[in-house]
Parts: C-alpha cells; structure tokens; sequence
C-alpha cells in the first residue's frame, strides 16, 4: 500500500500527523543536503505523494524536477508557516502548460 509523506520544517508540517501522514521535518537552511537526501529516501520508499513546503521545495527545485517525468512519486509543494511563497502555482501553471500546451489557466 502506498503513505503519503510531508517534508519541511517543523512547524508547517506537525498539523498533517493529526491526520495520519507520516511527516519529517528537516531544517530549513542554506545546508540542504540532510534535505535532499531525505527526499530521495522517500521517492525510493513506497511513497506515492510527498508534499513538501514551498521554502524547502525552491531550493530542491532540481531534484523535484528529476521526478517529474516519473509516474511515482507526485511531489506536491505547499505553503508553510511563513506563508505562500508562490512556487506551487509556477509549478502547476508549467505542469498545465506541459500537458495541454497553452496556459489555460492564467492566460497572462
């Protein structure tokens, strides 16, 4: 059976326990490193959907870039805390304009 994981600092993720997804904070810092390993652990675990908070996701925006041409897992950004930073809609608006080949959801 495939979990659903949340990665990012402490504070924006202890909520999703509650409703039974297993979390992992990692500091959030210029050292990403501890980060990017425990994103490849997951995405090699029976993970099928990671989110993972905005903040975290914009310095891990290569390695999330790897996994999307993957069918598993879906890594899925989220605001944190500290509030919307806006890069789960650029990511989304890039996802859209990928499948369908025009920005049907802006239209800037």
């Amino acid at each position: 059976m495939y979990k659903i994981a949340v990665l990012g600092d402490k504070d924006s993720i202890y909520g999703f326990a509650a409703l039974g997804l297993d979390i992992y904070p990692v500091p959030i810092s210029d050292d990403i490193s501890k980060a990017k390993k425990k994103l490849k652990e997951l995405a090699e675990e029976n993970y099928a959907v990671i989110y993972i908070v905005e903040s975290l996701a914009e310095k891990l925006k290569n390695e999330i870039q790897h996994y999307r041409s993957e069918r598993l897992p879906a890594i899925i950004p989220i605001p944190g805390a500290s509030g919307n930073t806006g890069f789960g809609m650029r990511m989304l608006r890039k996802s859209v304009e990928q499948a369908v080949g025009s920005d049907i959801l802006f239209r800037d």
